[in-house]
């Protein structure tokens, strides 16, 4: 079953389940939270058919528990601006909203910008300069000074070009080459039994791994929390007790020293 199709099902779900126009009555009269709880939690459904619909046009590095997470708060908002009194469906009125609140979240993310990628690839080429220089893992300190800014301004830095860190995999890694390849050229044909390519996939595991140890624990940690247990930025500021701002400045800072490694490793 379609992620669209079964969000439609649970919301006839609950639909047959309350009275809905009644409960609307109530929460206008009252404000109770437990009340808002139960509208929130009829209409969620309509939050991931909105979101089911709008990922299948956007790239596989969009997570959908994201879109998910933009629309709900889509979804709050229109629930205290709503007038049950405008004669209007709230399935009308809170649909675009939803959409609306998901476009937002998602051009906060946008990595798109010419400035955005100039920002990255001047911080990528100070950290492997830097990193060459003194045979070890560049501090934040040492990073701004080669930038030459000051510490607030290399972390503002870093929250600008927070999107900018996912790779497309048609993308081409030898610009500066007269033989252009992609990302994907590199790992394509996976089960071929060439000993060469094995060798370099070994080679580039473990180069990674080491990389990866090399890291800050905290970076480590938001790469673990992202990428393996599936969490988002928010939820791993919690487990961390940090704003999910500094979280983002945190994976942005270990994606960029992992690139920079592997730039030269390519």
């Amino acid at each position: 079953m379609s992620v669209n199709a079964a969000a439609l099902k649970e919301y006839k779900s609950v639909s047959q389940k309350e009275d809905m126009e009644n409960l609307w009555r109530i929460y206008f009269k009252t404000f109770n939270p437990a009340i808002k709880e139960k509208l929130v939690i009829h209409y969620l459904p309509v939050v991931k058919y909105v979101a089911g619909r709008m990922i299948l046009t956007l790239p596989n590095s969009v997570n959908y528990d994201d879109l998910v997470s933009a629309g709900t708060m889509g979804l709050l908002t229109a629930i205290d601006r709503f007038d049950i009194n405008l004669g209007v469906k709230f399935e009308t009125y809170v649909v675009p909203r939803i959409r609306g609140s998901i476009l937002d979240e998602l051009r906060s993310l946008d990595w798109v910008p010419r400035s955005v990628r100039s920002k990255a690839r001047q911080l990528e080429k100070a950290i492997v300069n830097l990193e060459s220089q003194l045979g070890r893992m560049a501090t934040a300190e040492e990073i701004a000074k080669e930038l030459e800014m000051d510490l607030d301004e290399y972390e503002s830095m870093l929250a600008k070009i927070g999107g900018h860190v996912l790779t497309s995999l048609d993308r081409e890694i030898y610009e500066t080459s007269e033989t252009n390849g992609s990302l994907y050229d590199l790992i394509k044909n996976s089960k071929a039994d060439d000993p060469i390519q094995t060798i370099e996939k070994e080679e580039l595991k473990k180069s990674l791994v080491e990389y990866l140890n090399n890291l800050p624990e905290n970076e480590r940690l938001v790469l673990a929390l992202y990428y393996y247990e599936d969490l988002t930025l928010k939820e791993i500021g919690v487990v961390m007790n940090v704003s999910e701002s500094r979280v983002s400045q945190i994976h942005t800072k270990a994606i960029n020293r992992l690139r920079a490694k592997l730039k030269n490793f390519f």
